[in-house]
Protein backbone atom coordinates (compact mmCIF):
# COMPACT_ATOMS: atom_id res chain seq x y z
CA UNK A 1 0.00 0.00 0.00
CA UNK A 2 1.20 3.47 -0.28
CA UNK A 3 1.32 5.76 2.76
CA UNK A 4 -0.48 9.40 2.15
CA UNK A 5 1.68 12.22 2.70
CA UNK A 6 0.74 14.37 5.73
CA UNK A 7 -2.09 16.19 5.33
CA UNK A 8 -3.51 18.57 4.78
CA UNK A 9 -1.57 20.20 1.76
CA UNK A 10 -2.21 22.67 -0.42
CA UNK A 11 -0.08 22.69 -3.71
CA UNK A 12 0.34 26.17 -4.63
CA UNK A 13 0.04 26.83 -8.75
CA UNK A 14 4.07 28.21 -8.96
CA UNK A 15 6.43 26.58 -8.35
CA UNK A 16 8.66 27.63 -4.98
CA UNK A 17 12.24 28.28 -7.23
CA UNK A 18 10.28 29.94 -9.88
CA UNK A 19 8.19 32.07 -7.25
CA UNK A 20 11.61 32.98 -5.42
CA UNK A 21 13.02 33.72 -8.85
CA UNK A 22 10.19 35.90 -10.20
CA UNK A 23 10.47 38.17 -6.99
CA UNK A 24 14.16 39.03 -7.85
CA UNK A 25 12.68 40.02 -11.50
CA UNK A 26 13.26 43.85 -10.14
CA UNK A 27 16.67 43.00 -9.42
CA UNK A 28 17.22 40.89 -13.04
CA UNK A 29 15.29 43.90 -14.86
CA UNK A 30 18.14 46.02 -13.22
CA UNK A 31 21.29 44.13 -14.01
CA UNK A 32 19.85 43.84 -17.49
CA UNK A 33 19.59 47.27 -18.30
CA UNK A 34 23.33 48.05 -17.00
CA UNK A 35 25.19 45.49 -18.74
CA UNK A 36 23.14 46.94 -21.65
CA UNK A 37 24.39 50.50 -20.63
CA UNK A 38 27.90 49.12 -20.16
CA UNK A 39 27.62 48.05 -23.92
CA UNK A 40 26.69 50.76 -25.31
CA UNK A 41 29.48 52.57 -23.77
CA UNK A 42 31.92 49.93 -25.10
CA UNK A 43 31.50 51.95 -28.22
CA UNK A 44 33.24 55.08 -26.53
CA UNK A 45 36.99 53.40 -27.37
CA UNK A 46 35.97 53.14 -31.02
CA UNK A 47 34.55 56.25 -31.31
CA UNK A 48 38.05 57.32 -29.50
CA UNK A 49 39.88 55.64 -31.90
CA UNK A 50 38.01 57.37 -35.31
CA UNK A 51 38.21 60.35 -34.07
CA UNK A 52 42.06 60.23 -32.97
CA UNK A 53 42.76 58.80 -36.74
CA UNK A 54 40.41 61.62 -37.92
CA UNK A 55 39.91 64.66 -36.15
CA UNK A 56 42.77 64.45 -34.17
CA UNK A 57 45.86 63.66 -36.72
CA UNK A 58 44.01 66.03 -39.36
CA UNK A 59 43.78 69.25 -36.82
CA UNK A 60 47.01 68.46 -34.90
CA UNK A 61 44.66 70.10 -31.51
CA UNK A 62 46.40 68.36 -28.54
CA UNK A 63 43.52 69.94 -26.63
CA UNK A 64 41.04 67.60 -28.53
CA UNK A 65 43.42 64.48 -27.67
CA UNK A 66 43.41 65.94 -24.31
CA UNK A 67 39.86 65.85 -23.77
CA UNK A 68 38.84 62.87 -25.78
CA UNK A 69 41.40 60.69 -23.41
CA UNK A 70 39.75 62.16 -20.86
CA UNK A 71 36.07 61.34 -21.87
CA UNK A 72 37.70 57.68 -23.07
CA UNK A 73 39.04 57.25 -19.33
CA UNK A 74 35.66 58.20 -17.59
CA UNK A 75 33.81 55.90 -19.78
CA UNK A 76 36.38 53.24 -18.84
CA UNK A 77 35.51 53.64 -15.39
CA UNK A 78 31.97 54.06 -15.59
CA UNK A 79 31.75 50.56 -17.57
CA UNK A 80 34.13 48.94 -14.46
CA UNK A 81 31.64 50.66 -12.19
CA UNK A 82 28.58 49.28 -13.65
CA UNK A 83 30.38 45.63 -14.13
CA UNK A 84 30.56 45.78 -10.06
CA UNK A 85 27.06 46.95 -9.65
CA UNK A 86 25.43 44.79 -11.67
CA UNK A 87 27.89 41.68 -10.05
CA UNK A 88 26.73 43.11 -6.74
CA UNK A 89 22.68 43.14 -7.98
CA UNK A 90 23.39 39.53 -9.63
CA UNK A 91 24.74 38.53 -5.42
CA UNK A 92 21.94 40.18 -3.75
CA UNK A 93 19.45 38.10 -6.25
CA UNK A 94 20.74 34.99 -5.34
CA UNK A 95 20.64 35.74 -1.97
CA UNK A 96 17.04 36.32 -2.17
CA UNK A 97 16.30 33.48 -3.35
CA UNK A 98 18.37 31.80 -0.67
CA UNK A 99 16.28 33.81 1.84
CA UNK A 100 12.93 32.92 0.43
CA UNK A 101 13.66 29.23 -0.02
CA UNK A 102 15.44 28.76 2.95
CA UNK A 103 13.15 28.15 4.96
CA UNK A 104 11.32 25.97 3.16
CA UNK A 105 13.71 23.85 2.02
CA UNK A 106 14.74 23.03 5.54
CA UNK A 107 11.06 21.92 6.20
CA UNK A 108 10.65 19.77 3.17
CA UNK A 109 14.07 18.11 3.38
CA UNK A 110 13.25 17.16 7.10
CA UNK A 111 10.40 15.86 5.97
CA UNK A 112 11.68 13.87 3.16
CA UNK A 113 14.08 12.56 5.60
CA UNK A 114 11.32 11.28 7.95
CA UNK A 115 9.52 9.83 5.29
CA UNK A 116 12.60 7.74 3.68
CA UNK A 117 11.55 9.67 0.54
CA UNK A 118 14.39 11.08 -1.99
CA UNK A 119 15.87 15.03 -1.35
CA UNK A 120 16.07 14.24 2.60
CA UNK A 121 20.13 14.13 2.46
CA UNK A 122 22.28 17.64 3.01
CA UNK A 123 22.85 17.45 -0.96
CA UNK A 124 19.16 19.80 -1.09
CA UNK A 125 21.23 22.57 0.75
CA UNK A 126 23.97 22.12 -1.56
CA UNK A 127 21.78 22.29 -4.70
CA UNK A 128 20.58 25.71 -2.96
CA UNK A 129 24.02 27.04 -2.71
CA UNK A 130 24.55 25.73 -6.31
CA UNK A 131 21.33 27.96 -7.93
CA UNK A 132 22.38 31.09 -5.74
CA UNK A 133 25.74 30.70 -6.95
CA UNK A 134 24.85 29.88 -10.63
CA UNK A 135 22.60 33.60 -10.63
CA UNK A 136 25.81 35.76 -9.78
CA UNK A 137 28.06 33.29 -11.74
CA UNK A 138 29.93 34.89 -15.42
CA UNK A 139 27.54 32.86 -17.09
CA UNK A 140 24.18 34.99 -16.41
CA UNK A 141 26.07 37.84 -16.77
CA UNK A 142 27.91 36.67 -20.19
CA UNK A 143 23.70 36.39 -21.33
CA UNK A 144 22.82 39.75 -19.77
CA UNK A 145 25.30 40.96 -22.38
CA UNK A 146 23.58 39.79 -25.46
CA UNK A 147 21.19 42.68 -25.63
CA UNK A 148 24.30 45.02 -26.57
CA UNK A 149 25.93 42.54 -28.54
CA UNK A 150 22.94 42.51 -31.22
CA UNK A 151 22.97 46.23 -30.68
CA UNK A 152 26.89 45.99 -32.23
CA UNK A 153 25.95 43.29 -34.72
CA UNK A 154 23.23 46.30 -36.19
CA UNK A 155 25.77 49.01 -36.30
CA UNK A 156 28.14 46.57 -38.08
CA UNK A 157 25.19 46.21 -40.80
CA UNK A 158 25.24 49.77 -40.65
CA UNK A 159 28.64 50.19 -41.58
CA UNK A 160 28.47 47.15 -44.67
CA UNK A 161 25.69 44.47 -45.11
CA UNK A 162 28.93 42.00 -45.63
CA UNK A 163 30.48 42.87 -42.14
CA UNK A 164 27.33 42.41 -40.29
CA UNK A 165 26.98 38.81 -42.67
CA UNK A 166 30.22 37.42 -41.73
CA UNK A 167 30.00 38.59 -38.21
CA UNK A 168 26.26 36.59 -38.07
CA UNK A 169 28.13 33.94 -39.03
CA UNK A 170 30.36 33.95 -36.90
CA UNK A 171 27.66 34.11 -34.02
CA UNK A 172 25.94 31.37 -35.35
CA UNK A 173 28.68 29.14 -35.19
CA UNK A 174 29.37 29.72 -31.79
CA UNK A 175 25.46 29.52 -30.87
CA UNK A 176 25.77 25.46 -33.04
CA UNK A 177 29.11 24.77 -30.07
CA UNK A 178 26.88 26.07 -27.54
CA UNK A 179 23.91 23.46 -28.25
CA UNK A 180 26.80 21.22 -28.89
CA UNK A 181 28.49 21.86 -25.43
CA UNK A 182 25.04 20.50 -23.80
CA UNK A 183 24.29 18.05 -25.83
CA UNK A 184 28.00 16.48 -25.21
CA UNK A 185 28.54 17.73 -21.46
CA UNK A 186 25.04 17.87 -20.05
CA UNK A 187 24.37 14.30 -19.72
CA UNK A 188 28.00 13.48 -18.25
CA UNK A 189 28.26 16.27 -16.29
CA UNK A 190 24.29 15.40 -14.77
CA UNK A 191 25.88 11.86 -14.17
CA UNK A 192 28.84 13.28 -12.95
CA UNK A 193 26.94 14.97 -10.43
CA UNK A 194 24.75 12.00 -9.50
CA UNK A 195 28.00 9.78 -8.60
CA UNK A 196 29.84 12.19 -6.74
CA UNK A 197 26.49 12.47 -4.57
CA UNK A 198 26.62 8.55 -4.14
CA UNK A 199 30.18 9.33 -3.24
CA UNK A 200 29.83 11.47 -0.80
CA UNK A 201 26.71 9.61 0.51
CA UNK A 202 29.33 6.47 0.96
CA UNK A 203 31.95 8.31 2.53
CA UNK A 204 29.59 10.30 5.04
CA UNK A 205 27.75 6.93 6.23
CA UNK A 206 31.62 5.40 6.63
CA UNK A 207 32.42 8.13 9.08
CA UNK A 208 29.41 7.84 11.47
CA UNK A 209 30.27 4.00 11.76
CA UNK A 210 34.25 4.64 12.08
CA UNK A 211 34.23 2.76 15.35
CA UNK A 212 32.72 -0.29 13.96
CA UNK A 213 34.86 0.07 10.60
CA UNK A 214 37.82 0.25 12.85
CA UNK A 215 37.13 -2.30 15.73
CA UNK A 216 36.24 -5.18 12.65
CA UNK A 217 38.88 -4.30 10.53
CA UNK A 218 36.58 -3.18 7.67
CA UNK A 219 38.45 -0.06 6.62
CA UNK A 220 40.06 -1.66 3.20
CA UNK A 221 37.04 -3.04 2.07
CA UNK A 222 34.65 0.45 2.58
CA UNK A 223 37.93 2.07 1.56
CA UNK A 224 37.90 0.24 -2.04
CA UNK A 225 33.90 0.48 -2.38
CA UNK A 226 33.91 4.27 -2.11
CA UNK A 227 37.48 4.76 -4.33
CA UNK A 228 34.95 2.74 -7.24
CA UNK A 229 32.30 5.42 -6.77
CA UNK A 230 35.27 8.07 -6.67
CA UNK A 231 36.59 6.91 -9.77
CA UNK A 232 33.43 6.86 -11.50
CA UNK A 233 32.07 10.31 -10.63
CA UNK A 234 36.12 11.44 -11.57
CA UNK A 235 35.96 9.38 -14.91
CA UNK A 236 32.67 11.29 -16.13
CA UNK A 237 33.70 14.50 -15.14
CA UNK A 238 37.11 14.76 -16.68
CA UNK A 239 35.08 13.15 -20.24
CA UNK A 240 33.18 16.24 -19.51
CA UNK A 241 35.67 18.44 -19.42
CA UNK A 242 36.71 16.83 -22.38
CA UNK A 243 34.61 18.37 -24.45
CA UNK A 244 33.93 21.38 -22.69
CA UNK A 245 37.51 22.72 -23.06
CA UNK A 246 37.49 21.59 -26.43
CA UNK A 247 34.32 23.88 -27.39
CA UNK A 248 35.45 26.33 -25.46
CA UNK A 249 38.87 26.71 -27.38
CA UNK A 250 36.67 26.64 -30.57
CA UNK A 251 34.53 29.19 -28.79
CA UNK A 252 37.65 31.40 -28.40
CA UNK A 253 39.57 30.41 -31.82
CA UNK A 254 36.26 31.87 -33.79
CA UNK A 255 36.43 34.81 -31.68
CA UNK A 256 39.77 35.77 -32.62
CA UNK A 257 39.54 34.52 -35.89
CA UNK A 258 36.65 36.87 -36.35
CA UNK A 259 38.78 40.32 -35.52
CA UNK A 260 41.15 39.56 -38.45
CA UNK A 261 38.72 38.71 -40.93
CA UNK A 262 36.77 41.37 -40.33
CA UNK A 263 39.33 43.83 -40.82
CA UNK A 264 40.44 42.00 -44.00
CA UNK A 265 37.28 42.51 -45.12
CA UNK A 266 37.12 45.89 -43.69
CA UNK A 267 40.11 46.45 -45.86
CA UNK A 268 39.06 45.20 -49.05
CA UNK A 269 35.56 47.10 -48.30
CA UNK A 270 38.11 50.60 -48.32
CA UNK A 271 40.25 49.46 -51.25
CA UNK A 272 37.01 49.06 -53.48
CA UNK A 273 35.60 52.59 -51.86
CA UNK A 274 32.59 50.97 -50.06
CA UNK A 275 33.31 51.29 -46.63
CA UNK A 276 32.47 54.81 -44.69
CA UNK A 277 35.02 56.28 -43.02
CA UNK A 278 37.83 54.83 -44.61
CA UNK A 279 41.08 53.54 -42.67
CA UNK A 280 39.78 54.12 -39.36
CA UNK A 281 36.35 51.99 -39.84
CA UNK A 282 38.82 48.97 -40.53
CA UNK A 283 40.03 48.65 -37.33
CA UNK A 284 36.17 49.92 -35.53
CA UNK A 285 34.75 46.70 -37.26
CA UNK A 286 37.65 44.79 -36.37
CA UNK A 287 36.49 45.84 -32.46
CA UNK A 288 32.47 45.33 -33.13
CA UNK A 289 33.07 41.70 -34.31
CA UNK A 290 35.14 40.67 -31.13
CA UNK A 291 32.74 41.80 -29.05
CA UNK A 292 29.44 40.55 -30.40
CA UNK A 293 31.27 37.45 -30.03
CA UNK A 294 32.22 37.63 -26.44
CA UNK A 295 29.12 36.67 -24.67
CA UNK A 296 28.39 33.34 -26.54
CA UNK A 297 32.07 32.36 -26.02
CA UNK A 298 31.78 33.38 -22.07
CA UNK A 299 28.82 30.99 -21.82
CA UNK A 300 30.54 28.18 -23.63
CA UNK A 301 33.63 28.82 -21.22
CA UNK A 302 31.19 28.39 -18.28
CA UNK A 303 28.68 26.01 -19.37
CA UNK A 304 29.31 23.43 -16.53
CA UNK A 305 28.36 25.88 -13.90
CA UNK A 306 25.11 26.41 -16.56
CA UNK A 307 24.49 22.55 -16.34
CA UNK A 308 24.95 22.12 -12.66
CA UNK A 309 22.87 25.11 -11.82
CA UNK A 310 20.04 23.44 -13.73
CA UNK A 311 20.24 20.13 -12.70
CA UNK A 312 20.36 21.49 -9.18
CA UNK A 313 16.95 23.96 -9.75
CA UNK A 314 15.63 20.29 -11.24
CA UNK A 315 16.59 18.48 -7.90
CA UNK A 316 15.13 21.10 -5.98
CA UNK A 317 11.58 21.38 -7.91
CA UNK A 318 11.14 17.43 -7.54
CA UNK A 319 11.70 18.00 -3.63
CA UNK A 320 10.21 20.88 -3.35
CA UNK A 321 7.08 18.95 -5.45
CA UNK A 322 6.88 16.09 -3.06
CA UNK A 323 5.02 18.58 -0.44
CA UNK A 324 2.59 21.08 -0.66
CA UNK A 325 2.35 24.23 2.04
CA UNK A 326 0.65 23.29 4.78
CA UNK A 327 -2.39 25.22 6.05
CA UNK A 328 -1.50 26.32 9.77
CA UNK A 329 -5.28 25.13 10.63
CA UNK A 330 -7.29 26.42 13.97
CA UNK A 331 -4.81 26.67 17.14
CA UNK A 332 -6.08 24.01 19.32
CA UNK A 333 -6.01 23.94 23.55
CA UNK A 334 -3.18 21.92 24.95
CA UNK A 335 -3.80 18.61 25.34
CA UNK A 336 -5.24 16.54 28.31
CA UNK A 337 -3.61 13.20 27.54
CA UNK A 338 -6.20 10.97 26.53
CA UNK A 339 -5.14 8.69 24.26
CA UNK A 340 -6.64 6.53 21.55
CA UNK A 341 -5.83 4.31 18.98
CA UNK A 342 -8.13 3.07 16.29
CA UNK A 343 -7.78 -0.43 14.12
CA UNK A 344 -4.21 1.35 12.91
CA UNK A 345 -2.92 -0.19 9.93
CA UNK A 346 0.87 1.17 8.84
CA UNK A 347 3.99 0.79 7.05
CA UNK A 348 7.28 2.12 7.28
CA UNK A 349 7.36 5.22 4.79
CA UNK A 350 8.15 4.03 1.24
CA UNK A 351 7.17 0.58 2.31
CA UNK A 352 4.48 -1.84 1.23
CA UNK A 353 4.19 -4.29 4.17
CA UNK A 354 2.48 -3.60 6.74
CA UNK A 355 4.38 -3.10 10.18
CA UNK A 356 0.78 -3.10 12.07
CA UNK A 357 -2.92 -4.59 11.26
CA UNK A 358 -5.58 -3.61 13.29
CA UNK A 359 -4.20 -2.35 16.41
CA UNK A 360 -6.11 -0.36 19.02
CA UNK A 361 -5.58 0.68 22.67
CA UNK A 362 -6.55 3.63 24.98
CA UNK A 363 -4.22 5.39 27.53
CA UNK A 364 -5.92 7.74 29.94
CA UNK A 365 -3.83 10.43 31.55
CA UNK A 366 -2.50 9.46 35.02
CA UNK A 367 -1.77 5.64 33.54
CA UNK A 368 1.26 3.85 32.67
CA UNK A 369 0.87 1.55 30.02
CA UNK A 370 3.55 -0.77 29.12
CA UNK A 371 3.91 -2.33 25.34
CA UNK A 372 6.18 -5.58 25.03
CA UNK A 373 6.55 -8.58 22.60
CA UNK A 374 9.78 -10.04 20.99
CA UNK A 375 11.95 -8.26 18.20
CA UNK A 376 10.19 -7.37 15.21
CA UNK A 377 6.75 -7.14 16.17
CA UNK A 378 6.37 -3.72 15.42
CA UNK A 379 6.55 -1.60 18.83
CA UNK A 380 8.73 1.26 17.41
CA UNK A 381 6.38 1.49 14.68
CA UNK A 382 4.11 2.12 17.11
CA UNK A 383 5.88 4.67 19.01
CA UNK A 384 6.20 6.49 15.90
CA UNK A 385 2.42 6.41 15.28
CA UNK A 386 1.70 7.17 18.25
CA UNK A 387 3.90 10.74 18.39
CA UNK A 388 2.89 11.42 14.72
CA UNK A 389 6.26 10.62 13.11
CA UNK A 390 4.72 8.19 10.48
CA UNK A 391 1.45 8.03 8.94
CA UNK A 392 -1.30 5.80 9.33
CA UNK A 393 -2.12 3.61 6.31
CA UNK A 394 -5.98 3.30 8.13
CA UNK A 395 -7.14 3.91 11.07
CA UNK A 396 -6.39 7.02 13.61
CA UNK A 397 -4.43 7.52 16.58
CA UNK A 398 -5.85 10.79 18.49
CA UNK A 399 -5.06 12.76 21.51
CA UNK A 400 -7.89 13.72 23.24
CA UNK A 401 -10.15 13.19 20.45
CA UNK A 402 -7.93 15.06 18.08
CA UNK A 403 -5.41 13.43 14.85
CA UNK A 404 -1.80 13.36 16.32
CA UNK A 405 -0.45 12.94 12.41
CA UNK A 406 -2.43 16.14 11.21
CA UNK A 407 -1.59 18.06 14.35
CA UNK A 408 0.75 20.99 13.94
CA UNK A 409 3.94 19.76 15.82
CA UNK A 410 4.94 23.49 16.46
CA UNK A 411 1.99 23.70 18.62
CA UNK A 412 1.37 19.72 19.93
CA UNK A 413 5.28 18.70 20.47
CA UNK A 414 5.95 20.85 23.36
CA UNK A 415 3.20 18.82 25.06
CA UNK A 416 4.66 15.46 23.96
CA UNK A 417 7.74 13.61 25.23
CA UNK A 418 9.68 11.11 22.83
CA UNK A 419 12.72 8.80 23.54
CA UNK A 420 13.57 7.15 20.42
CA UNK A 421 14.84 3.66 20.44
CA UNK A 422 18.36 5.01 18.75
CA UNK A 423 19.56 8.18 20.84
CA UNK A 424 19.55 10.82 18.69
CA UNK A 425 21.48 14.34 20.61
CA UNK A 426 21.95 16.97 19.20
CA UNK A 427 25.78 19.07 18.94
CA UNK A 428 25.16 21.43 21.73
CA UNK A 429 25.37 22.02 25.04
CA UNK A 430 23.62 19.87 28.00
CA UNK A 431 20.84 22.79 28.72
CA UNK A 432 20.21 23.03 25.08
CA UNK A 433 19.39 19.61 24.46
CA UNK A 434 17.57 18.89 27.54
CA UNK A 435 15.77 22.09 26.83
CA UNK A 436 15.00 21.08 23.20
CA UNK A 437 16.79 23.59 21.97
CA UNK A 438 14.15 26.16 22.95
CA UNK A 439 14.47 28.97 25.69
CA UNK A 440 17.09 27.82 28.02
CA UNK A 441 15.14 27.63 32.01
CA UNK A 442 17.85 26.48 34.13
CA UNK A 443 15.12 25.80 37.25
CA UNK A 444 13.29 23.42 34.86
CA UNK A 445 16.73 21.88 33.02
CA UNK A 446 18.07 21.02 36.75
CA UNK A 447 14.86 19.59 37.93
CA UNK A 448 14.42 17.19 34.49
CA UNK A 449 18.01 16.13 35.27
CA UNK A 450 17.58 15.39 38.50
CA UNK A 451 14.83 13.13 37.81
CA UNK A 452 16.70 11.31 35.87
CA UNK A 453 19.19 10.87 38.31
CA UNK A 454 21.70 12.80 35.80
CA UNK A 455 22.22 15.83 37.82
CA UNK A 456 25.51 14.79 39.84
CA UNK A 457 27.18 13.53 36.29
CA UNK A 458 26.42 16.84 34.68
CA UNK A 459 27.88 18.81 37.84
CA UNK A 460 31.01 16.75 37.15
CA UNK A 461 31.54 17.99 33.52
CA UNK A 462 33.84 20.67 33.28
CA UNK A 463 31.41 23.29 32.27
CA UNK A 464 28.54 21.62 33.48
CA UNK A 465 25.28 22.50 31.57
CA UNK A 466 27.19 24.42 29.77
CA UNK A 467 29.17 21.69 28.75
CA UNK A 468 29.60 20.81 24.32
CA UNK A 469 28.69 17.16 24.01
CA UNK A 470 29.81 17.21 20.83
CA UNK A 471 28.22 15.57 17.48
CA UNK A 472 25.81 12.58 19.20
CA UNK A 473 26.98 13.00 22.43
CA UNK A 474 30.39 11.95 21.42
CA UNK A 475 31.57 13.19 24.81
CA UNK A 476 29.15 11.10 27.30
CA UNK A 477 28.84 7.25 27.85
CA UNK A 478 26.36 5.22 26.50
CA UNK A 479 24.18 5.38 30.05
CA UNK A 480 24.47 9.21 30.37
CA UNK A 481 23.18 9.88 26.90
CA UNK A 482 19.92 7.63 27.67
CA UNK A 483 19.41 9.51 30.71
CA UNK A 484 20.08 12.94 28.53
CA UNK A 485 17.58 12.30 25.89
CA UNK A 486 15.06 10.82 28.54
CA UNK A 487 15.55 14.15 30.59
CA UNK A 488 14.56 16.04 27.22
CA UNK A 489 11.91 13.85 26.44
CA UNK A 490 10.06 15.08 30.09
CA UNK A 491 11.28 18.43 30.04
CA UNK A 492 8.96 20.75 30.25
CA UNK A 493 6.00 18.27 31.99
CA UNK A 494 4.49 16.82 28.88
CA UNK A 495 1.12 15.38 28.68
CA UNK A 496 2.14 12.25 26.46
CA UNK A 497 5.50 10.77 26.67
CA UNK A 498 6.46 7.94 24.67
CA UNK A 499 9.83 5.77 25.81
CA UNK A 500 11.26 3.68 23.20
CA UNK A 501 13.22 0.98 25.35
CA UNK A 502 14.02 3.37 28.02
CA UNK A 503 16.37 1.15 30.23
CA UNK A 504 18.74 -0.27 27.27
CA UNK A 505 21.61 1.00 28.78
CA UNK A 506 20.97 1.69 32.20
CA UNK A 507 22.48 -0.21 35.35
CA UNK A 508 20.14 -1.99 38.13
CA UNK A 509 20.68 1.60 39.84
CA UNK A 510 19.22 3.51 36.56
CA UNK A 511 16.38 0.88 36.21
CA UNK A 512 15.57 2.12 39.84
CA UNK A 513 16.21 5.34 39.25
CA UNK A 514 13.57 4.92 36.10
CA UNK A 515 10.68 3.16 37.49
CA UNK A 516 11.23 6.47 40.26
CA UNK A 517 10.55 8.73 37.09
CA UNK A 518 7.74 6.62 35.91
CA UNK A 519 5.93 6.73 39.15
CA UNK A 520 6.08 10.52 39.24
CA UNK A 521 5.02 10.89 35.81
CA UNK A 522 1.97 9.02 36.50
CA UNK A 523 1.32 10.95 40.19
CA UNK A 524 1.40 14.29 37.98
CA UNK A 525 -1.39 12.96 35.34
CA UNK A 526 0.90 12.53 32.66
CA UNK A 527 -0.10 9.73 29.95
CA UNK A 528 3.18 7.10 29.53
CA UNK A 529 3.87 5.01 26.89
CA UNK A 530 6.60 2.44 27.84
CA UNK A 531 8.62 -0.42 25.19
CA UNK A 532 10.49 -2.48 26.78
CA UNK A 533 11.73 -6.01 27.40
CA UNK A 534 12.48 -6.48 30.39
CA UNK A 535 10.31 -7.70 33.00
CA UNK A 536 11.50 -5.31 35.47
CA UNK A 537 8.92 -2.56 34.63
CA UNK A 538 6.02 -4.72 34.71
CA UNK A 539 5.82 -3.87 38.17
CA UNK A 540 5.06 -0.21 37.71
CA UNK A 541 2.38 -0.53 34.89
CA UNK A 542 -1.34 0.00 34.79
CA UNK A 543 -2.21 -1.18 31.58
CA UNK A 544 -0.18 -4.08 29.62
CA UNK A 545 0.18 -4.35 26.01
CA UNK A 546 1.64 -7.47 23.76
CA UNK A 547 1.94 -7.07 20.17
CA UNK A 548 3.41 -10.25 17.80
CA UNK A 549 3.88 -10.04 14.26
CA UNK A 550 2.49 -6.71 14.05
CA UNK A 551 -0.81 -7.58 15.89
CA UNK A 552 -2.05 -7.31 19.51
CA UNK A 553 -2.44 -10.63 20.81
CA UNK A 554 -3.25 -8.87 24.48
CA UNK A 555 -4.10 -5.81 26.05
CA UNK A 556 -6.06 -4.41 29.27
CA UNK A 557 -4.69 -4.17 33.04
CA UNK A 558 -1.78 -5.60 34.07
CA UNK A 559 -3.30 -8.02 36.14
CA UNK A 560 -5.72 -9.28 33.84
CA UNK A 561 -3.12 -9.51 31.11
CA UNK A 562 -0.65 -11.47 32.96
CA UNK A 563 -3.26 -13.77 34.77
CA UNK A 564 -4.80 -14.61 30.91
CA UNK A 565 -0.98 -14.78 29.40
CA UNK A 566 -0.35 -17.30 32.17
CA UNK A 567 -3.58 -19.14 31.60
CA UNK A 568 -2.81 -19.28 27.94
CA UNK A 569 0.71 -20.51 28.54
CA UNK A 570 -0.71 -23.47 31.07
CA UNK A 571 -3.03 -24.64 28.54
CA UNK A 572 -0.22 -24.26 25.64
CA UNK A 573 2.45 -26.76 27.88
CA UNK A 574 -0.64 -29.24 28.64
CA UNK A 575 -1.15 -29.44 25.04
CA UNK A 576 2.26 -29.81 23.82
CA UNK A 577 2.56 -32.50 26.68
CA UNK A 578 -0.40 -34.27 25.83
CA UNK A 579 0.80 -34.41 22.32
CA UNK A 580 4.53 -35.49 23.75
CA UNK A 581 2.59 -38.08 26.04
CA UNK A 582 0.11 -39.28 22.60
CA UNK A 583 3.40 -39.77 20.59
CA UNK A 584 5.45 -42.45 23.81
CA UNK A 585 1.71 -44.13 23.22
CA UNK A 586 2.11 -44.50 19.75
CA UNK A 587 5.66 -45.37 19.88
CA UNK A 588 4.97 -48.24 22.21
CA UNK A 589 5.65 -51.77 20.85
CA UNK A 590 1.82 -53.36 20.27
CA UNK A 591 1.29 -57.01 19.97
CA UNK A 592 0.79 -59.02 17.31
CA UNK A 593 -2.21 -60.79 16.06
CA UNK A 594 -2.34 -64.44 17.29
CA UNK A 595 -0.40 -63.94 20.97
CA UNK A 596 2.76 -63.51 18.85
CA UNK A 597 5.56 -60.51 20.69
Amino acid sequence: MNLPLRAPAVVTATPPLKAALEQQRPLFVRALLFSFISGVLMLVPQWFMFEVYGRVLNSRNQTTLYMLLMLTVGAYIVIEMLDLVRSRILHRAGQGVDNTLRQRLFEVAFEANLKKLPGGSPQAFADLKAVRDGIASPAVGAAMDIPAALLLLWLLFLLHPWLGVMTLVGALLQAAIVWATERRTMPLLTQAARASIQAQSYAAGMLRNAQVVEAMGMLGSVRKRWQARQRTFLAQQAQASDHAGLHSTLAKLIQTMQGSLLLGAACWLVLQNELWGGGAMMIVASILGARVLAPTAMLVTHWRGVVQARDAAKRLNLLFGLFGERESGMSLPAPKGMLTVESVVASAPGANVPILRGVSLVARPGEILLITGPSASGKTCLARLLVGVWPAASGKVRLDGVDVFGWSKDELGPHVGYLPQTIELFDGTVAENIARFGTIDPVAIRAAAAQVGLLEAIEELPAGFDTRIGEEGAVLSGGQRQRLALARAIFGDPRLIVLDEPNASLDEAGEKQLISLLQQLRARGATVLVIAHRASLIAVADKLMVLNEGQAVAFGPRDDVLAALQKANEKARAQVEARQTGAVAVQRPQPLPGGAA
